[in-house]
């Protein structure tokens, strides 16, 4: 067993991916749970060719069981996790007067029913095994600032930023630290499973929009992600925007 282990929702592909890679390399054995058995396959193998260990689940983090057998089976193979990342998220964008509720349900169910479920289990083994810990959960620039049509995620997300801090209120005496990061544009085409990774192309206006000069990328948000699961015990209950700087751009018409 590794001394660190690190359990992340959504890990196959995108920015989940990215922070399994960055985790890896910092020293952490991975666990990763994710409905696409394909994406999710591969990039475990990728993890271990980088020399740590790495359990796959196939799981659908909205449902209890899979929630269940998936931190089960982490604790038994790699140990106890230190960190969980709540990265699983989906959308369903369409015009807000034609949105089915069970399209919005859906939403709900996997980005925010998911990451409570996630956090009770991987919290009841942080605390029956009296190792304190970090939960990190992946909400989005959504939650402060919109686009039409994107009610059911922007939702989601909002919902994200106000369990965090009342997670981090109600786990503190646990030692468990509980953050959230809301990325900007990041761009994860090329962050897909191999046989649908698309190379990125952006224009000079799309960069430009950023005060940083580009598009995010996914290590950007496996950066954060690694600060706050190692270096910020002193914080806890607070939201990182990685942007680029786009959400502080004054824009005029």
């Amino acid at each position: 067993m590794s001394a660190k282990v690190v359990a992340i929702t959504g890990g196959a592909q995108g920015i989940g991916r990215a922070i399994g890679y960055a985790f890896a390399k910092a020293g952490y054995a991975i666990s990763l749970a994710d409905p696409v058995a394909d994406a999710g396959e591969e990039a475990a193998a990728h993890i271990r060719e980088l020399g740590a260990l790495c359990l796959f689940e196939r799981a659908d983090t909205s449902q209890e069981a899979d929630v269940k057998r998936w931190i089960a089976q982490t604790s038994k193979d790699l140990g106890c996790p230190h960190v969980l990342v709540n990265n699983a998220g989906i959308s369903a964008n369409k015009p807000f007067l034609e949105l089915p509720i069970e399209d919005f349900d859906r939403v709900q169910a996997v980005n925010v029913r998911g990451a409570v479920m996630c956090s009770q289990a991987v919290a009841r083994e942080m605390v029956m095994q009296k190792i304190g810990g970090a939960i990190i959960n992946i909400a989005s620039t959504r939650a402060f600032m919109s686009e039409a049509n994107t009610e059911a995620y922007t939702a989601s997300k909002g919902a994200i930023l106000a369990l965090t801090h009342g997670m981090a209120i109600s786990l503190g005496q646990y030692g468990i630290r509980v953050n959230s990061v809301s990325p900007g544009w990041i761009e994860t085409s090329d962050w897909q499973f191999s046989g649908r990774a698309k190379e990125p192309h952006h224009s000079k206006a799309d960069n430009e929009q950023h005060p940083a000069g580009r598009v995010g990328v996914p290590d950007d948000i496996a950066k954060a992600c690694l600060f706050l699961a190692e270096s910020a015990d002193f914080m806890t209950g607070q939201n990182i925007t990685i942007d680029g700087g786009m959400t502080v751009k004054m824009i005029y018409v």
